[in-house]
């Protein structure tokens, strides 16, 4: 039986009304009828569930709970009244005011999460264990909807104070069906979820969200976090996080039990990610819901290992000026299906792990809800409309500051202000299949641009590891290592391999370092230059007064020194020649061809000498290819 429930009582699983107990007060330290004042330099303990009129703290007053429990304020079923006692710590205190309605105070069992130098003290309006919602856990004052067993329907919950969590699900299943949940005010981690909108954690843990909407405004107040081996499934949502404002004292840091911001050396900034995805073996899936970050991060994973994300048919967006769609970090694989990318510096950032972008159609994904197990239905399935990935990117496609893997199928279209693929110096792998209509769209020409990794990384401040680094544009041509060869693929290079696609712009290998770029064309047409160059930034030093200016490069082509570029075209390539290129090492089938645009010549020196250029041959060496 479904038993409807007010902000103040709550149906637990097992058929008991989980009620809080609302106990009147009456002159209690000075206040009248119902009325609590904790005068300054007063401690005033509450030591159960309570409901009155009003509520005044003094400055220097203390308004707290019993050793062992915690101590939540609503006033109209609206937590309210809690900040963080300190910038880096963990626990919340009661600041001075006055509150006036219908208030309830709920006293809580402590519900502590440790992780790595600090222990959190959970609280959240509604906590879930293995049987379903757990009174001793929860706010049930701050929670309005009904539940049967391990099923919520329309919760309302909001806060305006900080740290405060919505729902709290523990290795076990449940199911939110529309949910309502604001949550304004800070956060502290989002690498335990301590402030988010919901977290769902443990490895028996399935939660799923169906026709959620979910607004948080705040430093580090995360809409969803998938943690601990848990399945967490959101379907026909509506998530969007916007930035706070910094707590006084914070410093910017890449230090995980402390960092609330954005690391600008990422060439992002913004201080909350509206979902996060954590722990081992993790998997969160997002069907048809629209996920929005305003800086920062959209759909992220951090701080864990072979989790597993997954967005179909959805929208994923930044607002404002920077952020990425998704994070790849951990050995993370991600599946990105008919999926609307609007992002304000990159799709996807790559630091290890694996990314698909590909089409939605019914077989593709109800095979990847049978594999994951997101349970999606036979009805579901039918409903999704099949349809193609689409990225539209106000500065990059994608980036990569540590390995990755990359595959681009289907009808996917990147549309990017600058380089398709931006990679600072690492050993990737990119497959792209143009054979259903997948295209690169870049607007300022540039397909691949290679570059040392431009990252200065955090420095030790005070014993603290702080963002404080500064990159600084080496000057000059860099020493050649003869130990590295030029023009062979090495396991640490950087290729990338396409098929049956047309493709107009430029490659670029700027690397001053060991790192040749491998290139191989099958059954495409290219048009544009491919070639070692030099890359330097348009200004010499960047910090985070400048963030922005990091992974911007211009290009001179000249022949490599540490950074060869090899070529191969097969399956009837033909690559058109609309500059100088310098190579180390090109290879054409007997069915492929280098040429040069109409009304213009070709010419191909390899060390220096004129060299005939024809289908079925290799040259390797120092090679120019020139227009006349």
């Amino acid at each position: 039986m479904t038993t409807d429930v007010t902000r103040r009582s709550f149906l637990a699983g097992g058929g008991a009304v989980a009620g809080v107990a609302l106990v009147g007060v009456r002159g209690q330290s000075g206040g009248g009828a119902g009325e609590i004042t904790v005068a300054a330099g007063q401690t005033r303990t509450i030591t159960a569930t309570t409901r009155v009129t009003a509520v005044t703290i003094e400055p220097g007053g203390v308004l707290t709970a019993p050793a062992g429990h915690s101590l939540t304020m609503t006033v109209n079923g609206v937590e309210t009244g809690q900040r963080l006692a300190a910038t880096d710590g963990a626990a919340t205190v009661f600041v001075p005011g006055h509150w006036r309605g219908d208030i309830a105070l709920t006293v809580t069992k402590v519900d502590d999460v440790p992780w790595q130098q600090h222990t959190y003290p959970f609280r959240q309006a509604v906590y879930a264990g293995p049987a379903g919602v757990v009174p001793a856990y929860s706010v049930l004052a701050a929670a309005g909807g009904h539940s049967t067993g391990t099923r919520a329907s329309g919760l309302a919950i909001t806060s305006t104070g900080e740290c405060f969590n919505g729902v709290y699900v523990s290795d076990g299943p449940f199911t939110l069906d529309r949910p309502v949940i604001s949550l304004t005010g800070n956060g502290r981690c989002d690498f335990v979820g301590y402030g988010a909108a919901v977290v769902g954690t443990g490895k028996s843990a399935r939660l799923v969200l169906d026709g959620a909407r979910i607004r948080t405004h705040g430093v580090v107040r995360t809409a969803v976090v998938a943690d601990g081996g848990a399945t967490v499934v959101v379907k026909n949502s509506s998530l969007a996080a916007r930035n706070g404002v910094l707590p006084a004292g914070y410093v910017p840091t890449v230090n995980l039990d402390t960092m609330q911001s954005a690391p600008w050396m990422l060439a992002i900034d913004g201080n909350v990610r509206a979902t996060n995805l954590l722990g081992e073996g993790t998997i969160a899936a997002y069907v048809n819901s629209s996920v929005v970050s305003e800086t920062w991060g959209a759909l992220s994973t951090d701080a864990g290992s072979g989790c597993t994300l997954a967005a179909i048919n959805s929208h994923v967006a930044n607002t404002g000026d920077s952020g990425y769609g998704t994070y790849v970090i951990g050995d993370a694989t991600e599946y990105l299906l008919g999926t609307e990318f609007d992002v304000g510096s990159y799709a996807t950032i790559f630091t290890g792990g694996t990314a698909t972008y590909g089409d939605s159609d019914r077989a593709t994904v109800a095979a990847l809800s049978e594999r994951l197990g997101l349970g999606l239905t036979a009805a579901e399935l039918r409903a999704l409309k099949p349809r193609p990935t689409i990225v539209n990117s106000r500065r990059f496609g994608f980036m990569w500051h540590d390995q990755g893997t990359l595959a681009i199928t289907g009808g996917t279209q990147i549309n990017s202000a600058h380089a398709t693929f931006l990679n600072k110096g690492q050993p990737i792998k990119v497959s792209v299949d143009g054979t259903d209509g997948a295209r690169l769209n870049p607007a300022d020409g540039v397909l691949v641009q290679v570059i040392d990794n431009d990252d200065p990384g955090p420095v030790m401040v005070n014993g603290q590891l702080e963002n404080a680094g500064v990159y600084t544009q080496p000057a000059g041509e860099p020493a050649r290592d003869r130990s590295f060869d030029v023009s062979v693929a090495h396991s640490t290079d950087s290729v990338l391999s396409f098929t049956g696609i047309a493709l107009r712009g430029d490659f670029y290998n700027g690397m001053r370092g060991r790192l040749n770029l491998v290139l191989g064309f099958t059954a495409s047409r290219i048009e544009g230059v491919i070639s070692a160059t030099l890359a330097e930034h348009l200004v010499d030093t960047i910090d985070a007064a400048n963030w922005w200016q990091l992974g911007a490069v211009t290009n001179t082509v000249q022949p490599a020194i540490n950074n060869g570029v090899l070529v191969s075209l097969a399956g009837g390539a033909r690559w058109t020649v609309t500059g100088t290129c310098h190579l180390t090492r090109l290879t054409l089938d007997a069915t492929s061809a280098v040429a040069a645009p109409a009304g213009r010549r070709l010419r191909l020196t390899v060390n220096g000498a004129a060299t005939a250029l024809e289908p079925g041959h290799t040259y390797t060496g120092a090679l120019v290819l020139t227009l006349t």
